[in-house]
């Protein structure tokens, strides 16, 4: 992978042995949505109705990660 690619929301990166999109983008690290499950207990507001299942990629590990894609927003996909 080009060391100097920068991860950006709604790009599908593989890492290490997973896939999924960029859901945060940070300074010094990423989160990348590799599951969701609708919610079985719905005790709180509707707004909330999915688990992310999040994986966090620090800066200094941005060198393995592979672009894959970009989606136009998170309504796509």
């Amino acid at each position: 992978m080009d060391k100097t690619y920068t991860p950006n929301l709604n790009d599908y990166v593989s890492f290490r042995q997973h896939e999924g999109w960029v859901y945060f983008v940070d300074e010094e690290y990423i989160t990348i949505e590799i599951g969701v499950s609708e919610k079985k207990c719905r005790l709180t507001d509707d707004l909330h109705k999915m688990n992310h299942t999040l994986l966090v990629c620090y800066r200094q590990n941005w060198d393995e990660l592979q672009y894959i894609r970009k989606r136009k927003s998170i309504y796509h996909d």
